[in-house]
């Protein structure tokens, strides 16, 4: 049966769709079979796999009210998604009202686990619904926390709603590992909040660390991860050394 990781953290312009992407990608890359879910209403994700928002027909919207997940993955070439747009923010709404709604996209996605060794969703960035269904129905969360200073302030607030998550709704929801990104060797600053966060999560840091590289950024424009835009790139490398982790974390590494 699939791990399934959520992509996480409630302050926005953190890397966290950059990673959600780049770490399908890699993993499928090492020969692993991945999900992508995208459970942003923004469908960031879902342009940066090559599909367009605009002619989504079936995607996490559709699962939430009761679509057949089977039919939501997409096949692309760089892994499976199951993609959004802005349809995704009337689930809000819809499931406001319904019984166990923090639960729907579990069950949807228990259907389906075992087609996939990791399942990946990429979450929005803010506490309401769509997180929560999708931290409820992560086994954990992967953080991503931006080298700058607000940028604790973010974690401290994601932690507890993971221990929050914990106690009412996923007793087993763990932190997968907290990546630093936009990390730049030039400053100071960078250097002390990845002290600082290595301070409190210790071994719960993940080793790879994703640099500011402009790659990365130009990646998403183009409607790829940064592998298929410039696989010899540091910002490619990175997220490539990050999956091997991730492997070797949950026992299947990769050389």
């Amino acid at each position: 049966m699939g791990k399934v990781i959520g992509v996480a953290n409630q302050k926005g312009g953190v890397g966290k769709t950059t990673t959600a992407v780049n770490l399908t990608c890699a993993l499928r890359l090492l020969k692993k079979k991945v999900l992508l879910v995208d459970a942003d209403p923004q469908g960031n994700a879902t342009s940066a796999m090559g599909v367009e928002k605009n002619r989504v027909k079936t995607g996490t919207y559709e699962v939430l009210i009761g679509a057949d997940p089977i039919n939501a993955v997409v096949k692309t070439r760089y892994g499976d998604l199951m993609p959004s747009n802005r349809a995704l923010a009337g689930a809000l709404i819809e499931l406001v009202d319904l019984p166990d709604r923090e639960y729907i996209l579990r069950k949807a996605l228990e259907k389906i686990k075992d087609n996939f060794d990791f399942i990946v969703i990429d979450c929005p960035p803010s506490l309401e619904l769509l997180t929560l269904n999708a931290l409820v129905a992560s086994d954990s969360v992967l953080v991503p926390v931006q080298c700058e200073y607000f940028a604790l302030e973010g974690l401290s607030d994601l932690t507890g709603t993971v221990r929050l998550i914990r106690r009412k709704l996923n007793p087993a929801l763990d932190i997968e590992a907290v990546v630093l990104t936009m990390y730049d060797t030039r400053t100071n600053l960078s250097m002390q909040v990845a002290a600082e966060v290595k301070k409190y999560f210790k071994d719960k840091v993940a080793r790879t660390v994703i640099p500011r590289n402009v790659r990365l950024s130009e990646a998403p424009s183009h409607g790829k991860p940064v592998m298929a835009y410039d696989y010899a790139s540091k910002g490619s490398q990175a997220y490539m050394t990050l999956a091997r982790e991730i492997l070797e974390r949950n026992g299947s590494g990769v050389k």
